[in-house]
């Protein structure tokens, strides 16, 4: 008996240490995807000119770095406050713990070098070498080309500074210690001829992040044969549950039946005046979707979207895109 108390205290012991090893390794050994580059991004006029597109309409990385008003249907952007952040992701919207979207005006990242800020959005390291919550999808922006990523980060640098401030993010046991084990190295693309349409609708695919939300997932991984289908879940709060539309091209659920004119024109009704911000009651539809942001796309690479989109494997998945919720459902989630 004694002999079998001494070892299983051993036993205990020996796991206890591998378990603090392994906790160890993850929280000051992770992540690991190198020291940033050595780069210098030229604030020149194309490059600010490219990258505001990008920014601003493909990449949408100034509204989700941004105010949007949930008042108002596909939340458009609070005026007066470009990538000064503030959206909050917290249990309302059933987010395991707090995290505040950062401010990425010139006055929250002029320490960070143009290395650090590429690093930042094709890796999803920060500066000080913490990971980056895959809310925002360095996965998709990882296999940019570095030219497209060059262009953005001139972009910002010429953004108007606001000194915006937001407490640290606060994640939930064990996230706090995944979140250590996400970031990888960046992948880089190239970006193709405009006139080879279908790679280069695939490239703005990739860009825009469109898999990111419309491939349903489970605990952040894209199930297998749903790719483009749809069903992701959003919880806004209130008790609204969103979920992402099927644009894989089946014609019964999702964009099978669309003609390019149809596709085309359904972003641009955002752009053109035939439709402007309107505030939306509770219980009525709402969407996550940055329609303002992406109707100003040019129509070449809403083509070439559509296009690259009309290639992928049909998946037939009828989604309820709009979900008001009972008391009942609001407590089993």
């Amino acid at each position: 008996m004694k002999k079998f108390r001494k070892w299983a205290a051993y036993i205990v012991i020996t796991i206890t240490l591998v378990i603090i090893a392994g906790v160890c390794y993850v929280t000051l050994a992770l992540p690991d995807v190198g020291k940033p580059e050595e780069i210098k991004v030229e604030l020149t006029p194309q490059r600010i000119e490219r990258g505001k597109y990008l920014a601003n309409h493909v990449a949408v990385c100034i509204d989700c770095h941004s105010t949007r008003d949930w008042n108002k249907f596909a939340g458009p952007i609070v005026p007066n406050g470009l990538g000064a952040g503030g959206e909050k992701f917290d249990g309302r919207v059933g987010f395991p713990g707090e995290v505040y979207v950062p401010n990425i005006t010139p006055a929250n990242l002029k320490n960070w070098t143009d290395g650090e800020l590429y690093r930042a959005i094709t890796t999803g390291v920060k500066k000080d070498g913490s990971a980056i919550f895959p809310i925002m999808p360095w996965q998709s922006y990882s296999k940019m080309d570095p030219d497209d990523v060059y262009n953005i980060i001139a972009y910002i640098r010429t953004l108007e500074p606001h000194q915006a401030t937001y407490p640290k993010r606060k994640l939930d046991f064990p996230l706090n210690l995944i979140v250590n084990t996400m970031p990888k190295k960046a992948e880089p693309g190239k970006r193709p001829a405009e006139n080879d349409t279908l790679q280069y609708g695939a490239y703005l695919v990739q860009t825009a992040a469109c898999r990111e939300c419309h491939t349903k997932a489970d605990k952040g991984v894209p199930i297998s044969g749903m790719d483009l289908a749809g069903g992701n879940e959003y919880n806004i709060g209130n008790g609204i549950t969103l979920r992402s539309a099927n644009i894989s091209p089946d014609n019964g659920t999702g964009i099978g039946k669309w003609t390019k004119e149809q596709f085309i024109s359904k972003f641009k009704q955002f752009a053109n005046g035939t439709l402007k911000p309107f505030e939306v009651k509770p219980g009525e539809f709402q969407t996550i979707m940055p329609w303002w942001r992406y109707s100003g796309m040019n129509e070449k690479d809403l083509g070439a979207i559509y296009a690259y989109l009309k290639t992928v494997k049909p998946v037939k998945n009828q989604v309820n895109k709009f979900q008001v919720n009972t008391v009942a459902q609001i407590n089993s989630k």
